[in-house]
């Protein structure tokens, strides 16, 4: 039935205070969709609740309110006379109004302050207008502890009861109780809510869904189904064939009730918690600390339930700062015992769940917190527990489905919420003794640094003949080749260094050594970890604590290079270049002499003082010369290599070609015992070299074949510190070239490469791509 009358008047309202549809319909929380079918006349008459919302929202006082409710009730169709025996029936029988019961289930109370969710709440009124009985929706809201799903749910039913004029019925099902209300005794309640009586209710629970699913087929009702144990309490108490939409609300993901929605609530934004926090204390207390919501939202990792109870506390001292409060939180081991207010209490919340997990997966949410850096592995997990993996990654799968972990988006990893790793540490205090945690602190450790070692090993395309590799931990798990050792690396750099650390200070020193040498050839393809000088410092102090010159020696070098590549300390670099020179004299060292001398020379030539730096890689070269070991080959190419460069760099490009040309026949002889792939390296960088100084001669098109050359041989070898600033040489030499689009393109991606890589070279890039732009007609990209 349509009703025009209605329709007119909510138009000539709506326009009449410059609202658009939009703009009335987010005001009254109804879509905008059912708000142009009211306006065009294509609904019946709006139910009671949406006519004082939409009343509310076009500021009508009371008479004008009451008009638009009178004109709404006009089209609004009426109840069927309730037939009566033929005996009782009048010439006249007047229809008999019956509105929905009232009955003991219904929906708690909303909260006035509900902040956020638009998304998922557009995504269940989306269900409600366009329902279909034969398949009537379900959606199910599960999430971690303290997300909102019950307030979200309510508030939902709420909104939405306007599409639901038969009734909405809510039924609290204890999930995380010790025993959960049984299916058969939810649907007693539901039947009889629902009108049935008691005498008429069926004894079994099949018989009772089914009798429910009856009774629903023709009603139009929002059914509210409250923190859910599992699949199997729920599927009795779900429609077949009816106008009805179910909400579930489960702290378990209920991954196998089929053909569910599944609204996602996530963590708030930033700017969501701040707006939480406004609506409960007031906009004056958050403008005169704006910054301090924002710290307090961060602190509360976000966390609805953590975010009103900050709220709350504010709330119930209106002069306590919000800076006071933020101060209190930012200490992280009474943080959980601030975020209370009355009964609300974080760590209750977590509590409800982790009380209903078994006891390994239990442990393992405990041990997990020892766990370093943002995420952990399955095998990180099963170490630290004590567990098989195949149990360890059971229990992680559980704990996820429990919203106690957050899976990793496309790896095998997990994550804690800052606050539930609070409350698993907390745990782990409480229940574990310490002797058993450092035990298994212990065996992780040394299984992730047997792991790492083995695996930068196989960065080493040189190894002495001398040495056996480290073998790994589990050899049926270990990575084959460099890419899956690469991976495994930066997966698990977090563990490996921590690690690494702890190893030191317990007195590991040969471990510790042993580790930092083997990471070196890795090292050298991520020179923006600025890490390396932490690992390499620890590697100086064991080599100290075990008196050995020779191993002080290497890792001081090592050190430096971190100062000079990683850190860009060049001061601090000369002087531990320095320290490794006589560390190494001591030794009687020759290699590393050589190696002492180029590194401080790096540092001397980043710190402006050139004409020293050309000194010391001359002495570092001769020096280097006159050994025989094919290490010392190697550490030759390096110092003539940087010698070259140097040259070039001061003008002397015609020196620095004889240089180059002088390590590029060394490398053509090759290096007795050395493979040929650790030559084609070496090569590669020389030919870099090469071209640089053809194109500091003006030699464009020799420089720009070499450079492509190196930069292939580069991106083969998956080393992007050493392929993005030869990528960003070539571009240089296109440019030169006036090949303007191609020299845009290829300056672009070195560019953004090389910002990742924190790489010096990225402002050299910015220059180059900037000058492009106002020389030529090429589109600049950003280069911030």
């Amino acid at each position: 039935m349509s009703n025009g009358g209605f329709a007119a008047r909510l138009h000539a309202l709506r326009t009449g205070v410059g609202l658009s549809q939009e703009e009335l319909a987010q005001a009254a929380g109804v879509s905008v969709r059912a708000l142009s079918d009211l306006e065009r006349g294509r609904s019946r008459g709006p139910q009671r609740r949406t006519v004082q919302a939409l009343a509310t929202a076009l500021g009508l006082d009371g008479p004008a309110a009451a008009e638009l409710e009178h004109t709404a009730s006009l089209g609004r169709p009426r109840p069927r006379p309730r037939p009566r025996p033929r005996s009782e029936a009048g010439p006249a029988t007047q229809p008999e109004t019956q509105p929905v019961p009232h009955h003991p289930l219904q929906l708690p109370r909303d909260l006035g302050d509900f902040t956020a969710r638009g998304s998922a709440l557009n995504r269940l009124r989306a269900l409600a207008e366009h329902l279909d009985p034969a398949h009537p929706p379900v959606a199910a809201v599960s999430g971690q502890p303290g997300l909102g799903k019950t307030a979200f749910a309510v508030h939902a039913a709420h909104t939405l009861t306007p599409h639901f004029p038969h009734g909405q019925y809510a039924i609290y099902l204890r999930g995380m109780d010790p025993h959960p209300t049984p299916p058969r005794d939810a649907l007693a309640r539901l039947l009889r809510a629902l009108g049935t009586a008691d005498n008429a209710t069926p004894t079994t629970t099949e018989d009772r869904s089914g009798l429910l699913r009856s009774l629903l087929r023709d009603r139009r009702i929002l059914l509210l189904l409250d923190n859910a144990a599992d699949e199997n309490q729920v599927r009795p108490l779900l429609p077949g064939h009816s106008p009805s939409l179910t909400l579930i609300t489960s702290r378990n993901t209920l991954a196998g009730l089929e053909a569910v929605h599944r609204p996602e609530l996530t963590l708030l934004r930033r700017e969501e918690a701040v707006e939480l926090l406004t609506r409960v204390i007031g906009p004056e207390r958050v403008r005169r600390e704006s910054q301090a919501a924002r710290d307090l939202a961060d602190l509360c990792g976000h966390l609805p339930l953590a975010v009103r109870i900050a709220a709350q506390r504010l709330a119930a001292q209106p002069g306590e700062h919000l800076s006071k409060l933020a101060t209190q939180l930012a200490e992280s081991t009474t943080r959980l015992d601030t975020l209370q207010a009355g009964s609300l209490q974080v760590r209750a919340a977590f509590a409800l769940s982790y009380r209903q997990l078994p006891p390994p997966t239990r442990t393992v949410f405990r041990r997990a917190a020892l766990a370093a850096g943002p995420d952990f592995s399955p095998q990180s997990a099963a170490l630290l527990a004590g567990l098989p993996l195949r149990q360890a990654a059971k229990c992680a799968q559980d704990l996820t489905n429990a919203g106690l972990l957050q899976p990793h988006p496309t790896a095998d990893r997990y994550r804690f919420h800052d606050l539930l790793r609070l409350f698993a540490a907390e745990q782990l205090a409480e229940e574990d003794e310490p002797a058993h945690t450092t035990s298994a602190q212990n065996r992780a450790d040394l299984w992730t640094l047997h792991r790492a070692t083995a695996a930068a090993q196989l960065f080493d395309t040189a190894p002495h003949p001398d040495t056996s590799p480290t073998p790994d931990p589990d050899p049926a798990t270990a990575p084959a080749d460099h890419e899956q050792a690469r991976v495994w690396l930066e997966a698990e750099k977090a563990q490996w260094l921590a690690a690494l650390g702890r190893a030191q200070a317990r007195g590991l020193h040969q471990q510790v050594i042993d580790t930092a040498e083997a990471m070196h050839w890795f090292s050298d393809r991520t020179p923006h970890w600025e890490a390396w000088a932490q690992v390499f410092q620890w590697a100086v102090d064991s080599a100290r604590a075990l008196g050995s010159k020779r191993d002080e020696a290497v890792h001081l070098n090592y050190l430096a290079w971190a100062y000079n590549m990683c850190l860009y300390d060049h001061t601090a670099a000369l002087a531990t270049a320095q320290a490794a020179l006589a560390a190494a004299r001591e030794s009687g060292d020759q290699l590393q002499i050589g190696w002492a001398l180029g590194y401080a020379a790096g540092a001397l030539h980043r710190l402006g003082r050139t004409n020293e730096s050309i000194t010391w890689l001359q002495e570092a070269a001769d020096h280097l010369g006159k050994q025989t070991g094919p290490e010392s080959r190697l550490a030759e190419l390096t110092a003539l290599n940087s010698l070259g460069q140097q040259l070039r760099q001061t003008g002397r490009a015609q020196e620095a070609l004889a240089i180059h040309r002088r390590s590029e026949a060394i490398c053509h002889t090759g290096v007795p015992g050395k493979p040929q792939e650790l030559i084609g390296l070496y090569l590669a960088v020389t030919r870099q070299h090469i071209g640089n100084d053809l194109a500091a001669l003006n030699r464009w098109n020799e420089a720009e074949h070499l450079l492509r050359y190196v930069l292939t041989h580069f991106q083969a070898a998956q080393m992007p510190a050493w392929s993005e600033p030869a990528r960003l040489d070539l571009g240089i030499v296109l440019l030169h070239l006036n090949r303007h689009h191609e020299a845009h393109t290829v300056l672009t991606t070195a560019h953004d490469a090389l910002v990742r890589l924190n790489n010096p070279r990225k402002s050299e890039a910015a220059d180059h791509l900037h000058q492009l732009h106002l020389t030529c007609d090429v589109a600049p990209d950003s280069t911030g």
